[in-house]
């Protein structure tokens, strides 16, 4: 698995934001105590998102983004994102005929490099002031790549000291029972491995694991299904059906299993709007009712399976979902002494609507960086090779959104914003053999004229040192030799 890539300023600082105003959301103070809370909040140090500083933000600043994330119901996280900026894309120190003259000369001289056309662009300045004030070289570097003019190339030719950490602080800190105030204010999550094998359709004898979904505050199963692996796939194929039956939750607790740290999981959770409480390492108590689940299941549920020979896994997820939905969510529960199915709907409620099983298909994927390979406009994902859009050909760097075990949907985002701006596919190899081929959509380059012809003259920059050379009035620094012309025989 490769290593999470950095996120953007605007996503880091929606997720600091979101993590100050997570807690108001997920367990609302009692009326009149919102204002204490977020004084609390003010005198406590963040770490800055890109500097890694400590930072304090004024009790204002705190109340305006747990309104912002309140009053957006489907993304909190997207509305805590930072502004882009209103002349993001635009260049308003270049004039229009000053960006004519870069283009036509990139257009003569595609091979120069960026401090070559700014040198050559400011001799032109200087004998045309119609061209406007110079701007910086850094302006006209960000406009060049902005635009894709790029130089081109000349064609030539058993010590595990997490454990012993986590037995310590065992030692030396006390550990206290919780439970959420709100039903869906806090959710837990697990995988279990089966006490038994199950014959699989090979004829083979393996042991399942069975992902359970349950409410902290109900201890309602919101969902359980038996798997016959542990990844993010699995993960997010029964959580996505919990979403579907009982909405979003405001937290999520795991543990830090390879699924649970997954790219595609986290981020789905934060899109989601979701806290992801991760407990710590070698620390399974923390998951303490979760635990407790698993004993209930292998007490009751498998118990009652121990005279079937043949259990085959499409069996045992029906006899599970039986008996999660007409005896473990209608029995009384002997720590809350409700029923979790009662406790759920009668109590307080801090769950969201459930978006679509489409979008939750889409939310649960990761963003990364892929550099666009100039040849022909591809990018390589997972060992597959797929089309950036003609009208994309001029960025480097582009950011691709995908599930690793769903290659069938990948899409070209704006980091920035969050947006989905396009589908890219695999190469078509076969397609493309058809000798057929697309036309470019239009840029900034083919929309302007091309320069009529060769003017004939030297460049701008060498024009000027030669005249300023010749006005210093120092002679040639070298000594010509005559060579009489000889007949070749």
């Amino acid at each position: 698995m490769t290593a999470d890539p950095k996120p953007s300023p605007h996503t880091a600082w929606a997720h600091l934001r979101f993590s100050i105003v997570g807690r108001l959301l997920s367990a609302p103070p009692a009326k009149g105590e919102l204002k204490a809370e977020i004084e609390a909040l003010s005198q406590k140090t963040w770490r800055h998102p890109t500097t890694g500083r400590p930072v304090r933000f004024a009790a204002k600043t705190i109340e305006r983004w747990y309104y912002k994330a309140l009053n957006e119901r489907q993304d909190p996280v997207g509305a805590l994102r930072r502004a882009v900026r209103k002349d993001t894309g635009r260049h308003p120190a270049l004039s229009a005929l000053f960006v004519q003259r870069l283009i036509e000369q990139y257009k003569r001289h595609p091979h120069w490099s960026a401090k070559l056309h700014v040198d050559n662009l400011r001799v032109q300045v200087e004998q045309d002031p119609s061209l406007g004030p110079m701007p910086g070289y850094s302006t006209v570097l960000r406009f060049m790549r902005a635009h894709g003019l790029r130089k081109k190339r000349r064609h030539r030719g058993t010590d595990r000291p997490g454990l012993a950490r986590a037995m310590h602080r065992l030692a030396q800190c006390e550990v206290r029972s919780f439970e959420a105030e709100y039903a869906s204010g806090l959710w837990h999550l697990d995988f279990h491995d089966c006490s038994r094998p199950v014959l699989t359709p090979k004829g083979q004898w393996v042991k399942p694991v069975l992902l359970g979904v349950l409410d902290d505050h109900s201890r309602l199963t919101c969902h359980a299904q038996w798997y016959w692996s542990q990844t993010a796939e699995d993960l997010v194929h029964g959580l996505s059906q919990a979403f579907c039956q009982w909405g979003l939750p405001r937290a999520l607790m795991t543990d830090n299993g390879s699924a649970m740290q997954a790219a595609e999981f986290i981020q789905g959770l934060s899109r989601l709007g979701i806290v992801h409480d991760p407990t710590l390492p070698y620390s399974p108590y923390q998951n303490g009712k979760q635990e407790a689940f698993w004993g209930t299941v292998e007490g009751r549920l498998m118990a009652m399976l121990e005279d079937v020979e043949e259990l085959a896994l499409p069996l045992l997820n029906e006899a599970t979902c039986a008996w999660v939905q007409m005896e473990y969510n209608r029995t009384k529960h002997t720590e809350t002494n409700e029923k979790p199915l009662d406790r759920f709907f009668n109590g307080p409620q801090a769950s969201r609507s459930s978006p679509s099983s489409e979008e939750l298909r889409l939310a649960f994927r990761q963003d990364t960086h892929r550099t666009q390979r100039r040849t022909d406009g591809t990018v390589s994902i997972e060992g597959v090779r797929f089309e950036i859009p003609s009208r994309f050909r001029h960025l480097r760097r582009v950011t691709v959104r995908y599930a690793r075990w769903n290659l069938r949907c990948v899409h070209l985002i704006d980091e920035r914003t969050d947006t989905l701006l396009a589908p890219i596919y695999p190469v078509d190899k076969a397609r493309n053999a058809d000798s057929k081929r697309r036309v470019l959509e239009p840029d900034l380059l083919s929309s302007a004229p091309d320069p009529q012809g060769s003017n004939g003259e030297m460049a701008p920059l060498l024009h000027k040192l030669m005249t300023d050379y010749a006005a210093t009035g120092v002679p040639p620094a070298y000594l010509p030799k005559d060579v009489q012309d000889k007949e070749h025989p």
